[in-house]
């Protein structure tokens, strides 16, 4: 079987670009079995710089910087996009606009999935860009579903940890903790299953640390990418 190749616009972080190689290989390999792995390129951006455009606001030159890296994806090869971080869909449209090849959007393959499931209400976990801005939350809300956010103090709490700790590859078990309490409030508030919005939140939170169905935003991009590269 030809696999397409698949274009990572990674580096952001590269603890969950690690992720995603991870688990594509992981998910070609029992697909086709044997020696078999993914067929990919990727173009892994310095954290440090996209951080301070969003800091900054500077979104127009943060979807410059994508774009650039899509396009030399796809002089390298790649039949389609995976931007490997949720927050920086917000600048999909830019990276979309600057390639002739296909961006499978993140929040469409979890929105997907959150269907498959039955499941209509979601809690969405995030960066504050991501959890705050309307880029991500309006894209679930028009496929149908109704989302919840954690309180402010929360949101606060849940933004910290992935850029102080998950970012930098720091998995602490107080936050962990903390995670789950923002999980049963959003369970309490009506949401019958939550999205980890946020490459990183992987690391830190699996099913058994919720009441309700989780949603791992990394795994179900992945596996849309897997079967959209063996169709």
């Amino acid at each position: 079987m030809r696999q397409r190749v698949i274009g990572l616009l990674g580096g952001m972080s590269w603890e969950s670009s690690a992720e995603y190689y991870r688990l594509l290989n992981e998910l070609v390999a029992a697909r086709l079995g044997g020696l078999h792995s993914a067929r990919c390129v990727l173009a892994s951006l310095d954290f440090a710089e996209v951080e301070r455009m969003q800091a900054d606001g500077d979104w127009a030159a943060a979807g410059e910087l994508l774009a650039g890296a899509a396009r030399g994806l796809e002089a390298a090869g790649a039949e389609f996009l995976l931007v490997c971080t949720n927050t920086m869909h917000k600048v999909a449209d830019v990276v979309q606009a600057a390639v002739s090849i296909p961006l499978l959007h993140l929040a469409d393959a979890t929105a997907e999935a959150v269907h498959a499931a039955g499941i209509g209400t979601v809690g969405l976990l995030g960066t504050a860009f991501t959890m705050e801005q309307d880029f991500y939350r309006e894209r679930l809300e028009r496929q149908g579903l109704s989302v919840l956010l954690p309180g402010a103090r929360d949101r606060a709490e849940v933004h910290r940890v992935i850029y102080e700790e998950l970012c930098r590859g720091r998995v602490l078990a107080e936050s962990r903790a903390y995670y789950r309490t923002v999980i049963e409030r959003l369970t309490e508030a009506g949401a019958q299953g939550v999205i980890l919005g946020c490459t990183e939140i992987e690391l830190l939170i699996t099913q058994s640390d919720s009441p309700i169905p989780v949603f791992p935003t990394t795994r179900l991009h992945a596996e849309a990418a897997v079967r959209r590269a063996l169709e």
